[in-house]
């Protein structure tokens, strides 16, 4: 379980990462898209020297756009310079655009913009603004949910899937161990006393016996070869004669005839596979 939640954990700052990489890049677009208005404003009063201050990010989704100098202009120029640049940079359309009067924070003109522009509502377009301290707001209507939430949602699943893959496939791989014994079907391997126990009979089993189950019982399923099965229990004590590892597999195949869901199986030319098949 631990595996799982290491996994979980990096998908998640994975996600989270991704998704402030595109906050970050939105917001940038974002004052892209607002410096375009200004200059479209500033444009349309033959104004090509006052300068545009830093767009400034007030909230979560709203942001302000303001001048250097005074200056003067239709609402309609401001609405059609916002809709321009904001389908250009390919922000979204709902959003509200408030200009507000530097002295006293007053709203000067406002007006909303929504996906449906028969739904938007757009005041007065055609009475100009005076010449004075202008800066403006525009606020987005936050109408996505969160990505990474999505696709956590998303991905959580596939990997509880391949967990309960793997977890399956490692069952039937491996021998549940306990501290003091491997479980082989219905025996108990004691490598520690070297013996086998059925039910309520014990088997005795060679140091060579036990050292070969031990190997096997790690291996479940998978075929070990001759080679290094010979090198890791007969390398240190003498010499190996060739036909004494089918002698003792033999031996343990002997001793486990009692369950006859156990089977050490002879791949020819390779080596030995212990196989404990499903009840």
């Amino acid at each position: 379980m631990k595996r799982y939640a290491y996994i979980i954990l990096a998908v998640l700052i994975t996600l989270n990462f991704t998704s402030c990489n595109q906050d970050d890049s939105r917001i940038e677009i974002t004052k892209i898209a607002l410096r375009d208005v200004g200059n479209t404003l500033l444009l349309s009063n033959q104004d090509s020297t006052t300068l545009i201050l830093p767009i400034t990010k007030i909230d979560t989704e709203k942001y302000e756009l303001s001048f250097e100098q005074e200056l003067s202009f239709e609402p309609n120029n401001l609405v059609t310079a916002v809709k321009n640049s904001l389908i250009k940079a390919d922000l979204h359309n709902h959003y509200r655009v408030e200009v507000i009067q530097c002295s006293d924070k007053e709203v000067a003109y406002s007006y909303e913009m929504r996906n449906n522009e028969e739904e938007s509502i757009i005041p007065c377009a055609g009475r100009e603004l005076p010449l004075n301290c202008y800066t403006i707001q525009i606020g987005f209507e936050s109408d996505k949910t969160d990505s990474s939430s999505i696709y956590l949602w998303l991905i959580l699943p596939l990997i509880l899937i391949i967990g309960l893959v793997i977890s399956q496939r490692k069952k039937t791989k491996k021998l549940s161990i306990d501290p003091l014994f491997y479980k082989i079907g219905n025996y108990k391997f004691d490598k520690d006393q070297s013996k086998l126990l059925y039910v309520e009979k014990e088997i005795s089993l060679s140091k060579k016996e036990c050292e070969l189950l031990e190997i096997l019982c790690d291996n479940l399923n998978d075929v070990v070869k001759r080679d290094e099965l010979s090198k890791r229990v007969w390398e240190d004590h003498g010499v190996f004669v060739g036909r004494s590892l089918d002698t003792y597999i033999s031996k343990l195949r002997k001793k486990l005839k009692e369950d006859t869901s156990i089977k050490i199986t002879n791949v020819h030319g390779v080596g030995y596979k212990l196989e404990v098949s499903k009840e």
